[in-house]
């Protein structure tokens, strides 16, 4: 059966690790099609191939369906999970001699949070200090030659590289990102000498000032390099079974990026870098639409899973960028979505301290073995366990799928609740509000700390896990709102049908405001936009389809740290110039409370120019659905719920959520169940079902 050539699917994947989420959207009728299908840590291409399968089965198209498929966009964890288990190996670095030491000497400045640097202990570097190699050569700032390179130390350092077994190089040369000649001709050189390495150039990664952040972006590049490379190349070719019987097409591959584009599977493997924060970013996308079509334009967005829950904020339907990110221990300068990650998900263990206090996560029981309540084999309390003791998740999940343990998870907190001395709905309560203040102090870290009143924004929660907390986190937070979007366990996987292609360029270029060069910052705002270009191109896209979005990284004179702006379209004038300027002002006063916009003796200076080059694509249209007129309908069920210890067990209607039309409220207390989540409405709270289904809960006095 050949499919009808005007049904055209882009599908979306998120591989999770219990769950791969499957989400397909037919360009020519709008439906889209949402399942799920375990996940296959040993070889996530086999899940991978069966969620294709599986959703085409749903839209009624033939398992071999090549011509139906328009693209597949995926959301991948392989460089993520890579870094944060701190599984690097093998990786070895080059740079100018003398300057050996520079992953050791990094920065003067400790992490947030220690406050002392005699509680900072320094992590270990990235490349032990036996697998660094120095070259002869050097550049200046501006680009000129100070010091011709020494080929034959390359040509040395290449070998000894080769006689070690280290396959994996970094190369990162002084002031490479303003003259790239030396670190290309270096690459050139070593795979002469080592036709089996795998080279990154600072050059290509990061085109930055700054060695200590070029030289570690780098190397992150080059460690996650060959586990991406392998994994997009097998998914790439098992995807190739579904080549057009009509004109032989191959199946469009992108990949997920951290700056929220995507990138084809052929280029991706030469930027893994890119892919760091792909799954997070995906998510946060994908609630950013749901709450702009929705009416919210200030939004966080709280994606709760089995390990950790991932937060991040959203200002006039886009998420806020930022490229001073980690993952891991391992700062990466690259442009990505402002997430931050907290040990909160289902899976969380809760534990003592030496102090015999109790804590929550970040240690997780992952899916196997899990929480009690599974019955394989865990043997810690976890955060689903006090959720299901406690009635506020039913016990079962998906639908029926998974049967749980009540009985065990009631064990284990007892067990937990005693060494306490406290009861079991003490102990189960304390488990949850421990989370829910580990997941609000999450989402003050990206407000707050930014210079945002949490209070003026709406949380959207999506996951799993994401919405069991939901009204603890507006009392303590003071939110005016939450919403809870349709299929939330699948809003990462709609996230990647959102996503343009998209390309950032940075050339550091520093000048003082009075001293700018017009034509020179021209000049290189007009390079980097061609190189976005021949990007875009190669990717299949018409120059009447390129957007180019620039900005700028400004900063006052003798800061350290910079504050990036946009750069409007059009010739660089003195009135543009002046009005990024005010733009900058603007901005630090908004995250630092102050600014020198009257103070004619403080100068601003232009540190980083930046392109993005996007090529947009059809997403998928949110529907908007008629109110109904019936009432109310009757809860399906009714189980003993406890919201609070001291008021015990209450009687609690549980509603499924496909039975609530637009219009309808429920008030609490009421438990909202669907096929991957749950929402517990405590009592004091109300649910109003809006025009697209979305859950909109809120004080009932604010109602």
């Amino acid at each position: 059966m050949t499919p009808a050539p005007h049904r055209r699917i882009r599908i979306g994947i998120d591989t999770g690790g219990t769950f791969t989420d499957v989400v397909a959207f037919d360009e020519s009728t709008g439906e889209l099609v949402t399942t799920k299908t375990p996940s296959t840590p040993g070889n996530p291409a086999d899940g991978f191939l069966a969620g294709i399968e599986k959703v085409l089965g749903i839209a009624g198209l033939p398992a071999d369906s090549g011509d139906a498929i328009a693209s597949v966009s995926h959301g991948t964890t392989v460089a993520t999970n890579q870094l944060l288990e701190g599984k690097v190996e093998n990786l070895g670095f080059l740079t100018n001699d003398g300057y050996e030491q520079v992953l050791e000497i990094a920065r003067q400045s400790v992490p947030d949070g220690y406050g002392n640097s005699y509680f900072w202990v320094k992590p270990d570097r990235i490349v032990p200090r036996d697998l660094v190699r120095t070259v002869v050569g050097r550049m200046s700032y501006t680009g000129e030659e100070i010091r011709p390179l020494d080929e034959d130390g390359v040509r040395a350092a290449g070998r000894w590289f080769r006689a070690k077994g280290v396959e994996s190089l970094g190369v990162c040369l002084l002031h490479s990102y303003a003259n790239s000649a030396h670190e290309e001709r270096v690459r050139q050189i070593l795979l002469e000498e080592h036709p089996d390495a795998v080279v990154s150039l600072s050059s290509e990664v990061l085109r930055e000032y700054r060695e200590y952040e070029r030289s570690m972006t780098t190397l992150v590049d080059a460690a996650v390099k060959p586990k991406v490379s392998r994994y997009v190349s097998n998914i790439k070719t098992r995807l190739d079974a579904y080549t057009s019987a009509d004109d032989g097409r191959a199946v469009p591959f992108y990949v997920m990026k951290s700056n929220g584009g995507v990138l084809s599977a052929e280029e991706v493997v030469h930027q893994p870098i890119t892919t760091v924060l792909s799954g997070p970013a995906a998510g946060a996308l994908g609630a950013a639409l749901i709450a702009e079509v929705a009416g919210f334009d200030r939004v966080l967005t709280c994606d709760g899973g089995g390990t950790s829950t991932d937060v991040s904020v959203v200002v006039d339907g886009e998420p806020t960028l930022t490229t001073e990110g980690t993952v891991g221990v391992y700062p990466s300068k690259i442009p990505m979505i402002d997430v931050v990650t907290v040990g909160a998900g289902g899976g969380s263990i809760a534990w003592l301290s030496p102090e015999n206090t109790l804590k929550v996560g970040p240690a997780s029981a992952g899916a196997d073995p899990g929480p009690l309540c599974y019955a394989k084999g865990g043997t810690d309390v976890t955060i689903t366990d006090a959720h299901v003791v406690l009635g506020r998740i039913p016990p079962h999940l998906l639908g029926g799928e998974i049967p749980l343990d009540v009985d065990a998870a009631r064990r284990g907190l007892e067990e937990l609740a005693a060494r306490l001395g406290l009861g079991v709905e003490e102990c189960a309560g304390g488990v949850l509000e421990i989370s829910a203040w580990n997941q609000a102090n999450a989402l003050r870290q990206i407000t707050v700390k930014r210079g945002l009143d949490v209070r003026d924004f709406t949380l959207t929660t999506f996951g799993g896990s994401g919405s069991l907390l939901l009204c603890r986190l507006v009392d303590v937070l003071d939110l005016p709102a939450v919403l809870v979007p349709p299929n939330p366990g699948n809003v990462s996987a709609f996230g990647l049908l959102t996503v343009d292609v998209k390309n950032d360029y940075v050339q550091t270029a520093v000048t003082l405001q009075d001293q700018i060069d017009l034509g020179a910052v021209g000049g290189v705002f007009d390079d980097l936009s061609a190189r976005a270009a021949k990007a875009l191109v190669e990717e299949g896209f018409a120059d009447s389809e390129h957007r180019f979005v620039r900005t700028a990284d400004l900063r006052y004179f003798g800061q350290a740290f910079e504050v990036r702006v946009p750069v409007p379209e059009g010739p660089m004038t003195n009135e543009l110039v002046a009005a990024v300027a005010d733009a900058f002002h603007a901005a630090h006063r908004g995250l630092y409370g102050y600014d020198f916009a009257s103070d004619p003796t403080q100068q601003v200076e232009w540190v980083n120019l930046r392109v993005s080059g996007i090529g947009p694509i059809q997403r998928p249209e949110i529907r908007r659905h008629e109110a109904s007129t019936d009432p109310v309908p009757e809860p399906r069920s009714i189980r003993p719920v406890c919201f609070d210890a001291a008021d015990g067990y209450v009687d609690t209607g549980v509603w499924w959520r496909d039975d609530l039309r637009p219009g309808h409220v429920v008030d609490g207390p009421a438990v909202i169940e669907e096929f991957g989540s749950t929402v517990p409405l405590h009592p004091g709270f109300t649910a109003r079902i809006d025009d697209h289904l979305n859950i909109i809960v809120t004080r009932q006095e604010q109602a």
